[in-house]
């Protein structure tokens, strides 16, 4: 991840714009989150599918394989978006303004990697960690980073 992270932040040809204020950093990690949401919306459209075309009489009954797997996506995949979004929040208010061209990017990485995590998902249960650990472990550098920023950088501004 942090090589893939650094490929993309060398040479892909884009810039953030210039966000000096606190409000516009919030509203531009918003409208990236957007783009990390794409994933799960499209979880649930595949689970209602499969749901729907799924051999089941009782609505309520015991759910099959397919449906299962696609379920717990849209499950883990929201809870993780939630720790994402709010990481990403505060992680825009700390970065300097050369280093924002993260933000997309680690969101970018976000939504790939939980496409990754749900076909690995679907092949076998064992096959999983790899997409899982290219959602989790940059949510755990972002925490870090964040805790860091707010302990160490402006303990200060702490609770301001």
């Amino acid at each position: 991840c942090p090589c893939l992270i650094y490929g993309a932040y060398i040479f892909l040809p884009f810039d953030a714009p210039l966000l000096p204020t606190v409000s516009a950093r919030l509203v531009y990690t918003l409208r990236c989150a957007t783009f990390a949401t794409f994933p799960i919306v499209l979880g649930m459209i595949v689970s209602g599918i499969s749901r729907l075309c799924s051999s089941a009489l009782e609505p309520f009954g015991e759910l099959h394989r397919e449906v299962e797997i696609h379920r717990t996506y849209v499950s883990q995949s929201v809870h993780l978006f939630i720790l994402y979004f709010f990481n990403m929040a505060v992680l825009a208010t700390y970065l300097p303004q050369e280093l924002l061209k993260l933000i997309p990017l680690l969101t970018g990485l976000f939504a790939i990697s939980r496409l990754i995590f749900w076909m690995s998902y679907a092949i076998g249960r064992s096959f999983r960690a790899f997409g899982f650990s290219m959602t989790f472990l940059p949510l755990l550098a972002m925490l870090l980073w964040n805790l860091y920023g707010m302990f160490v950088l402006e303990p200060e501004n702490l609770l301001s």
